[in-house]
């Protein structure tokens, strides 16, 4: 972690300033656990036990556990195949999600889906998407589902689904179908674009237009907006909170371009060769949740030094644990699950299947 830094004026004099010391101080101790279980993340990736793509969210956390904190835990929330820290702030178990990045059957997707595809049902979380943009239309029809159920089936409540993507996304046409449809029938999906600054290795300024005014994108579709600083939690919340009430009681859509940054590269492969150790160093040096911690101990006064310490040294056990628990699962089987959670069982009939592999017959004709 690096050296403590002062949060800027005006942090927590908002709506956060009402919340209760357990919820704030909770902030941060989720903050604490995305940052040490990404960490070990990045360890088992580099001893070969997490295989396939892994993107890290070390920087980022406060952008969505600020966000999370300012809707109801029963909002859907579909995101990108960034998704570690998005699984662990809506509550999803590290065992299990660790167990997932292993590839291992106790994890959320029976090992099946991996670091990109994070899936909790109980806790309204419907994935991380791996394909640019194709969570985007997701979130209106969870969106519009909600809304219909509420306001047709006459059941349920006001809901708003957050969906997050990445500045890369915002040049896919999906997006752009799906902001509009939502402008046209007004439904209650927030678009959070969590603006790292780069679109895998490319600055946004050299691959989106009105980078500057990433709202424009949104305003063309009617729909209501705001850019909010991702650094800061408490401040996150204040800004957030207001405009999701709003956005809930009316049941529209909205978007938000939310500045925040990640330390380490686009995924564990990347060189980070378009940046400078410099550039990176100085975002470090408004770490989130070294802002979170230096206002709860010294000017909110509600944490102890020695008790941030005790929640570090809870958050590295318990992803310690985490790995272990991951190592000791099994590895799905061929037998038990690669034809299941598929809309077709060729287990019924494998001969064409076994035909087609011995090259004497196409199952598809």
């Amino acid at each position: 972690m690096t050296a403590m830094v002062k949060t800027r004026g005006g942090a927590g004099a908002g709506l956060s300033a009402g919340l209760s010391d357990d919820v704030v101080i909770g902030w941060l101790r989720d903050m604490v656990l995305i940052r040490e279980f990404e960490l070990r993340t990045m360890s088992a990736y580099q001893q070969a036990k997490i295989g396939g793509f892994c993107h890290i969210y070390i920087g980022q956390e406060a952008a969505v556990v600020g966000t999370f904190g300012a809707v109801e835990h029963d909002d859907p929330v579909v995101t990108a195949y960034r998704d570690h820290g998005h699984a662990l702030a809506r509550g999803m178990s590290p065992d299990v999600c660790m167990a997932e990045m292993f590839g291992k059957i106790t994890g959320c997707a029976k090992g099946k889906g991996g670091s990109m595809h994070m899936f909790d049902r109980p806790n309204w979380l419907f994935g991380g998407h791996g394909i640019v943009g194709a969570q985007t239309p997701m979130g209106a029809g969870l969106a519009f589902g909600a809304r219909y159920e509420w306001e047709v089936m006459g059941r349920g409540k006001k809901k708003v689904c957050l969906c997050y993507l990445g500045d890369g996304a915002l040049n896919q046409g999906a997006l752009h179908e799906a902001m509009n449809m939502a402008g046209i029938l007004s439904i209650p999906v927030i678009y959070i674009v969590e603006n790292n600054g780069y679109s895998m290795g490319t600055a946004i300024d050299r691959g989106t237009t009105m980078a500057d005014k990433l709202w424009k994108k949104a305003e063309a579709y009617g729909i209501e907006h705001r850019t909010i600083d991702g650094f800061d939690v408490c401040s996150l919340y204040d800004e957030f909170r207001p405009f999701v009430d709003v956005l809930r009681d009316e049941q529209r859509p909205g978007f938000v371009d939310l500045k925040t940054y990640r330390y380490q590269g686009h995924s564990m492969s990347d060189p980070q060769k378009y940046r400078t150790k410099e550039e990176v160093a100085g975002h470090q040096e408004k770490d989130c949740l070294d802002r979170h911690a230096h206002h709860l101990m010294s000017e909110r006064g509600c944490l102890s030094e020695d008790a941030f310490k005790e929640m570090q040294k809870d958050a590295k056990e318990q992803v310690k644990e985490a790995v272990a628990f991951a190592e000791g699962s099994a590895a799905p089987t061929v037998e038990g699950e690669l034809y299941s959670d598929v809309y077709a069982n060729p287990q019924k009939n494998l001969s064409p299947v076994r035909d087609y592999a011995h090259g004497t017959k196409n199952p598809l004709q």
